[in-house]
């Protein structure tokens, strides 16, 4: 998940803002000096937040939907380069970037929970089952052992899911 910025801007001196705001947040910032140019940026990579200088947006609100489309997961800014200073702008980025990270975080977290959640399902279905199945009546010794060993491995994945789900998050 890329940390990287694009910025959408036909403003002269976009190159040099970019460079400085690069600076100051620590993080590669690539700059699209034409509409064109800003939707062939999005296609080609993944960029963790877009800036799009508000006048292009205001000037063609179709180009704008396609750009918030082809921003997918980035933080979409639209700013006002003409009253936005560098600083402020990093600071914008900065605290963009840490959002999506937060966000990230949780999304990781959620889906952790929820596959645990289905490998303890499958666990306890997979661990009675097995035990059912120790109870035939003519059951060989060969599959007595094998269904056995099946029973201890599912124990056994079930304490390490429980100590997972015990444990530090």
């Amino acid at each position: 998940m890329s940390g990287d910025v694009l910025i959408i801007s036909t403003m002269e001196g976009a190159v040099e803002c970019a460079r400085a705001i690069g600076e100051q947040v620590g993080t590669k910032v690539e700059v699209a000096l034409s509409r064109r140019a800003g939707l062939a940026a999005l296609r080609g990579a993944e960029f963790g937040v877009v800036v799009v200088e508000e006048s292009l947006t205001e000037g063609d609100p179709e180009w704008a939907d396609q750009v918030w489309e082809g921003a997918g997961l980035a933080v979409a800014l639209q700013i006002n380069f003409a009253i936005s200073g560098h600083k402020r702008l990093g600071r914008e980025v900065k605290a963009a970037l840490q959002r999506r990270k937060g966000e990230q975080r949780s999304a990781r977290r959620v889906a952790m929970q929820e596959l645990e959640d289905e490998l303890k399902t499958s666990v306890t279905g997979l661990l009675l089952e097995s035990e059912l199945a120790l109870e035939e009546p003519a059951l060989s010794p060969r599959l007595e052992g094998k269904l056995k060993h099946l029973v201890e491995l599912a124990v056994a994945l079930r304490e390490r899911l429980r100590e997972r789900a015990d444990g530090p998050t």
